[in-house]
């Protein structure tokens, strides 16, 4: 589901079909947009584009326990996002470029994370996945270790390392935000 609707994934089906120019790009420049690591942290799951998907039709279910985000910029998503995934750009998690109510909020509001006592209160909260641009981009792992350092349980964060470029490359289609 993508705004309430439904959106059927599949790969395009047309074998003249190029990728767009935002993917093509092979050569960054490092720092920041360095080849990630595999793994981002001990609990932390990488997953592929199978296992989105299953995140995806999970996160569409009435009362989620399952949020699909993508960290991206508003340069980035305004090109497309995958559907069912809700953008939460790597700056609003961010402790030191967010405020700390809006990432309260955040907890609270949409990862279903108890902060009303002292100590925070996890074993409600919904299981996160993450994805950017790709192996390159530096903003879901942000976001990621953010979530890490403030307690997030590593077992209920998931990351899509490949991100819109590996999803686009396998010619899965993006929805417009």
């Amino acid at each position: 589901m993508h705004r309430g609707e439904a959106v059927v994934i599949k790969r395009l089906q047309d074998p003249t079909h190029k990728l767009g120019d935002e993917y093509t790009l092979s050569s960054r420049p490092c720092p920041p947009r360095c080849i990630h690591p595999f793994s981002l942290g001990a609990g932390v799951e990488t997953i592929g584009e199978l296992e989105l998907l299953d995140y995806l039709v999970a996160a569409s279910e009435p009362n989620p326990a399952v949020l699909v985000i993508d960290s991206r910029t508003e340069d980035w998503t305004s090109k497309g996002i995958i559907p069912g995934s809700r953008i939460i750009t790597w700056q609003t998690l961010k402790t030191d470029t967010s405020d700390p109510l809006t990432v309260m909020s955040l907890l609270e509001d949409d990862f279903n994370v108890d902060t009303s006592e002292a100590l925070w209160d996890f074993s409600e909260a919904k299981t996160l996945v993450l994805l950017c641009n790709g192996i390159w981009c530096n903003q879901s792992p942000q976001n990621i270790k953010t979530l890490l350092k403030l307690g997030y349980p590593a077992g209920k964060i998931k990351w899509y390392r490949g991100g819109v470029q590996s999803w686009v490359q396998l010619g899965l289609p993006l929805v417009q935000p």
